[in-house]
């Protein structure tokens, strides 16, 4: 189940940007604690929500009780530097820990045969985002994200191409939102599809794997259908998590190619190398098994923190201006990704 804010709030630029973790009040400087402290603090109710209600998880209660926060109390300079490094720094944290539940192995596990239909569902993604988004006229930010979000790892891509792209805090909201809406939606339909096509617990685990983009979705739809359903679930998850990593590059070149001029620390982002070499210790077996937990803990418990400091920035009124258009994009993609799912087994014979 990641994200920029702004701010300034409300005297921000629209475009999320780090010139300095401090600002000056009154003649005063002022750090990052305050608003860092505050993400923190409503994370961590988000956190123990998220356990109560898994489905919808502690991130999407994060985003939700910042934002509902920053209705009530319009958060001021004080707290801009906080919520600045929040949906920057912590965000990239973020990344790097997911990578240390991930295993170059795992690609080989799920076996050869399962890559056509990961890498199918992720072409027509990307190319349906891109189409359907132009003929909806979604911004070009906001239809990247809820591309990337829907044909990868929702929240964990949301994070890794944001800090990319410097998306506005209203698109990442919006693709944040629109990814778990039809998570959710995947999760309440999926198993009884699944019996009613008479689809094989191997069959519904890559269809999950590949058409849901929230680990924690695919556990719950993948278990219900089935342990060995869910088990192998999983796996695609997981490996399908790891085409963030071209997808990032990519984006990067493209932005050096439109005259942004980043620096190379941006065309290869330190926060990728991080995540690779988190990867690549863990695919050494020099991460200890029984850590996996805690850090994929860790990793969602940062995002959650980024993403109430997304909700602390966010403007309403940006919100209501990109009205229903984004959302119907992530419906025409969640339609298109679990159907091209199934298609292709059908093709190759894995169903």
């Amino acid at each position: 189940m990641t994200s920029c804010r702004i701010a300034g709030y409300l005297n921000m630029p629209r475009r999320f940007t780090v010139d300095s973790a401090m600002t000056t009040t009154a003649g005063i400087r002022v750090g990052p604690a305050p608003g860092l402290l505050l993400s923190s603090g409503i994370a961590v109710v988000a956190s123990i929500l998220g356990q109560w209600v898994p489905v919808v998880g502690g991130p999407v209660f994060g985003v939700v009780l910042g934002a509902l926060l920053a209705l009530a109390i319009r958060p001021g300079a004080r707290l801009r530097p906080g919520l600045t490094v929040a949906g920057r720094g912590v965000l990239q944290a973020s990344v790097v820990v997911f990578g240390t539940g991930l295993s170059l192995s795992r690609i080989v596990s799920v076996g050869t045969s399962s890559l056509p239909v990961m890498l199918g569902t992720l072409g027509v993604a990307l190319g349906v985002a891109y189409l359907a988004g132009r003929l909806l006229g979604v911004d070009g930010d906001a239809r990247t994200l809820i591309g990337v979000g829907s044909a990868i790892c929702g929240a964990s891509a949301i994070a890794a191409t944001t800090a990319v792209i410097e998306a506005a805090e209203v698109d990442v909201a919006y693709a944040i939102g629109t990814v778990f809406a039809f998570n959710i939606i995947a999760v309440l339909l999926y198993p009884t599809l699944g019996h009613l096509l008479g689809l094989s617990q191997h069959a519904f685990g890559l269809w999950a794997g590949t058409a849901i983009n929230d680990t924690s979705s695919v556990v719950a739809a993948g278990y219900t259908y089935g342990a060995a359903a869910g088990a192998y679930g999983v796996v695609v998850k997981l490996t399908r998590s790891l085409m963030i990593i071209p997808i990032i590059l990519v984006l990067a070149v493209r932005r050096q190619r439109s005259g942004a001029q980043l620096p190379w620390r941006r065309l290869v982002p330190l926060f990728l190398l991080g995540f690779l070499a988190a990867s690549g210790l863990n695919s050494a077996g020099l991460i200890p098994v029984a850590w996996h937990r805690g850090l994929g803990d860790l990793g969602v418990f940062l995002v959650t923190v980024a993403l109430t400091g997304i909700g602390l920035s966010m403007r309403p009124a940006e919100i209501r201006r990109a009205g229903l258009r984004p959302l119907l994009l992530g419906g025409i993609l969640w339609a298109s990704i679990g159907a091209t799912s199934l298609g292709l087994q059908a093709l190759t014979g894995l169903r």
